[in-house]
Formats: C-alpha cells, structure tokens, sequence
C-alpha cells in the first residue's frame, strides 16, 4: 500500500493520520496468513462421484461452517479469502454432514465428497472453456473475527489414473438371492464377496472380519474406511476376528468384484446374529496424499488411498435352526426373536434388536421393560423392517435392572395380531463375558 501525501494535503493533519491508520490496519489485516489447505486442487471424476481428503490447516479459534461448489470465485471481503460467486453456484454441503471432523493442533479433515450432479452441472456449465470449478469451505470465528473462505481448485476428468483413488460405492452379498442367510449350526454358508465402484487406480488393503453375537456392535466410525479418518483415528478402530487378508491392485476401470474369503472360516456354532465386515486400510496413494504440514499443520505426509464418504455395509447372517423352521415361522401371525439371545450380557452402548417378521403385519411394535412391566422403551418398525437400532442410553434407563424384551406384530388398524415371547438381557460393566 502507498499513500501519496502530495495528493492530501487538502486534509486536516489529523484526519490524514486517521485515514492512514485505517487503511494500514485494512492491509495489515489482509495480509495475515490464512487458513491454507492440502491438497489445493484436485482430479474429479465428470461421469460420477468423487471423494478426496484435504487438510485444513492455521484455524485459529475458528470452526467450519458450510461449504459449496461454483465455476466462478469473488472477494470475500470484508471477510478473507475469496468466496463462491452465488451466479455461478452448483451445490452446497451443510456443516456438520459427512464424515469430516476436527483434528488437533488446528488442523480440519474434511472429507469432500463431489456428488455426480455437481460434476455434471460444471461439464455443462462450462461449454468451450476449460471446466475447472471450485469447492470453498468457509470457517467461522468463535471470537467475533471475520469468516476465512479457502478455495479448491477441481479439475474434472474421466475418473482415471490421474484421480485420487477413492471408493464411490459398495455392496456386500451372498451368491443366494435372500433379504437375511438363515443358515442351521454347523452348516457352511455360501460363498460372498464384494461389488466396489471407485476412481482412480492403485492398491486395494484390507481384511475381512467377522463380529459374532454377544460382541459389541461397530459405530459409525468403526465402518469407515482407513484413509476417511484423521491421523489421530487410524488405528483406533474396534476389532474383530479376523477372517483373511487382501492387498489388490485396481486398474482406472471404475468397477472390481472383490471375492470373499472361503466360507468355511466363518463361524456357525453359536446361535445368533452376525456381521461380516470389510475392513478397507489407507494405502499410498499420489493422487491422494494430503500434506498437512503444507497446510500449516504438523506430522508426516498422510497416505489416503481407498478414502470413502460413506461407511461400508456389513453382511449379515443368522444361525440358527435353518430355512425350513425359518419358512413354518414365516406362515404363522407370531413374530419371532432373534437377537440378542436370550439371557443375553450385554456391554452399555447401543443395542441391535432381530427379529423374524409376522406375514400379517403392517408394522411391528418393540418392547423392552422392567422384570415389574415398567417401561424402558417403546419403539415402531414398519413393514419390511425387522430391526431396531436402540439410542446409547438405554443402559442408563435401566439403572443395572435386568430387562426383558418382545415384538408386538399390529395390523393397519393398530390390532394386535401376534406377540413374540419374551427374551431377557442385561447390561454389565465393560466388555460382555465369552461364551
């Protein structure tokens, strides 16, 4: 900044001094380094879905607010940075959606997964001219200091080599064609594998496991992918047993059928619900490597190959006295449990109910009460739907009292036209004993 003395001279001494003040702290102001990011640009696939791990780096008392996608930038002034031209918008994400989160010594994982309708609208959108777009994440001060925009520069391209390799979607199923595998002890299920859709190319690590029933359900977290957390996550997910190992490399193809292991590992001698999960770890990846002390952070170059925004599915199978008991279930009005077995000890945390479904029903009522019929929670189900996922603090309502739960099958006029018999459990301290 110069400020010509020559041209004001005009003006009482003063009020210079003040004029030059204002506009030194102006320049003072705009030239405090921002928030920076890492990777600044990257590769997005035009014909699908995208995801790519930055890293934010230099918050200051700062928290992230939404972000959004344009073709076009503008000053954000008075704030920093520069922000989307609302002219231009092509979709907003909303703060707080997605698996993106805070990390430590100021520093923002943020998981920024391009939907193909945005990718589509910048093809179009930009005609004869090169179809770069932006994505800007604004951060919001918890000081009262103004909000920092900081822009990403996306560069559309067919979702080939030159892309971060990164998951867009995932299916898990048997080679049968059933809802649920209902399989009797001891029998071996069929085989299964994996259906993954992606960008990019490169290796593909992980391993299958298995979480048997009585064991604690995975979270949200426990389901995503490696490369989706932030360096203080990895390795911190819950564990399971282990059922094989894969390391395979993906061709720029887009697609790959990933087969399971031989189904004779999985367990069938106890009785009960389980979950074949597909653990995906981070591997090295160019396209996708995030250095977060070029973002103003700390640590080593961070490997984010097979990053997802989404957590993987799990297989579920159910042993119990196999398909033709399952079929003479199925035709009568009573609903039957399955899971957690009965006399069940449970670890406090969130609880998974199962059951097989009444043919009669239009929706299914689940209760769980006190042993003196006092009511702890009461939840509804409609047709098709044969589970419930129960809050955290279901432990906390029971105050260490053993509970008893049911399903009550109901017709479209609420009637009641079959009841399950009762099934107890209760929670204990920690992990739940072996069986």
């Amino acid at each position: 900044m110069r400020v010509d003395w020559r041209r004001s001279t005009s003006l009482p001494f003063s009020v210079a001094i003040l004029v030059t003040a204002s506009l030194l702290v102006t320049d003072a102001r705009s030239a405090i380094a921002q928030i920076r990011v890492n990777p600044t640009g990257a590769a997005i696939n035009v014909q699908g879905a995208t995801t790519v791990f930055l890293t934010f780096g230099g918050l200051r008392n700062q928290v992230p607010a939404e972000a959004s996608w344009c073709g076009e930038l503008m000053p954000a002034t008075p704030d920093l940075g520069v922000k989307c031209d609302p002219r231009s918008l092509f979709g907003q994400l909303p703060a707080g959606l997605g698996p993106s989160r805070l990390g430590s010594a100021g520093t923002f994982s943020d998981i920024m997964s391009v939907p193909p309708s945005v990718a589509r609208r910048a093809y179009l959108a930009a005609g004869s001219e090169p179809a770069t777009f932006f994505y800007v994440r604004r951060f919001v001060s918890t000081t009262g200091g103004p909000d920092e925009y900081v822009a990403v520069t996306c560069r559309p391209t067919g979702g080939g080599a030159r892309s971060p390799l990164s998951l867009t979607a995932v299916t898990i199923t048997f080679d049968v064609e059933t809802p649920v595998l209902h399989i009797a002890s001891g029998e071996v299920p069929p085989r299964f594998g994996a259906t993954l859709n992606y960008t990019g190319t490169g290796r593909l690590k992980g391993r299958w496991e298995v979480v048997r029933p009585g064991e604690p359900l995975p979270d949200t977290r426990d389901l995503l992918t490696e490369a989706t957390l932030t360096p203080e996550e990895r390795g911190t997910q819950r564990r399971y047993g282990e059922l094989a190992r894969f390391n395979v490399f993906l061709p720029p193809a887009g697609r790959v059928t990933l087969p399971g292991p031989d189904p004779e590992a999985l367990p069938t001698a106890l009785a009960g619900t389980y979950l074949i999960l597909l653990r995906v770890e981070a591997s090295d990846d160019k396209e996708g490597d995030s250095n977060p002390v070029a973002a103003g952070g700390s640590g080593g170059l961070l490997h984010n190959g097979a990053v997802a925004g989404f957590p993987l599915p799990a297989l579920r199978y159910v042993v119990g006295s196999g398909s033709s008991a399952l079929a003479s279930t199925l035709g009568s009005s009573v609903p039957s449990p399955l899971e957690p077995a009965d006399d069940a000890q449970l670890a406090s945390g969130v609880v998974e109910f199962h059951w097989v479904p009444s043919p009669r029903a239009l929706f299914h009522r689940l209760e769980v009460v006190t042993y003196d019929d006092a009511s702890v929670l009461e939840a509804y189900t409609p047709v098709g739907v044969a589970r419930y996922r129960t809050p955290p603090w279901l432990a906390e309502r029971a105050s260490g009292r053993p509970l008893r739960w049911r399903v009550v099958a109901l017709d479209a006029d609420g009637d009641v036209v079959g009841r399950s018999r009762w099934r107890s459990f209760r929670f204990v301290d920690g992990q739940p004993p072996a069986s």
